[in-house]
């Protein structure tokens, strides 16, 4: 059975430049860890994680976008927009919904999780599940998130020009 995540794209208006035309920012994190340390383009995802099977996909996207940022979730979760599902290359599910809102970069704490470093050394490591976040234009964004979750982008501007 695929895995399965969810989680959350925070959005921002820098500006309003007329009906036709938005500055938006998006919120992306880069994973934390010696095997992404050197990665950056096609690295950033959304905050996201794995659910398990008969959990509310909505409430781990929640909870992961707290765990990885050390805030929860502005606003209220009646304000989310649902932008659907991709799946990554390895075959992973990811779905997402959008949310408006703002957070410090800066004052991101991220949880943390332990693995053996170096391999095969027999010592474990502990380090940040992001190592850090930041905001994105959508052309900036488009580069650095893993391809398959670009489309999440492409949805939200989509929505956010129709609402105007």
């Amino acid at each position: 059975m695929p895995k399965v995540s969810s989680g959350l794209l925070l959005y921002r208006r820098t500006r309003d430049l007329g009906p036709d035309r938005l500055d938006i920012e998006v919120l992306l994190v880069h994973p934390g860890g010696p095997i992404w340390a050197k990665r950056d383009e096609g690295a950033w995802s959304i905050p996201k994680g794995e659910y398990a099977e008969g959990e509310d996909p909505a409430a781990c996207a929640a909870r992961e976008f707290e765990e990885e940022l050390g805030v929860a979730p502005p606003g209220s979760q009646d304000d989310w927009s649902d932008l659907g599902e991709v799946t990554q290359s390895g075959g992973k599910r990811v779905r997402a919904w959008a949310l408006a809102g703002d957070i410090d970069t800066g004052a991101v704490v991220s949880n943390t999780f332990e693995m053996e470093w170096p391999p095969r050394s027999g010592r474990r490591q502990s380090f940040p599940e992001v190592d850090r976040a930041a905001w994105m234009t959508p052309d900036q964004a488009r580069r650095m998130l893993n391809p398959a979750q670009v489309a999440f982008v492409d949805r939200l501007l989509d929505r956010v020009s129709s609402s105007g």
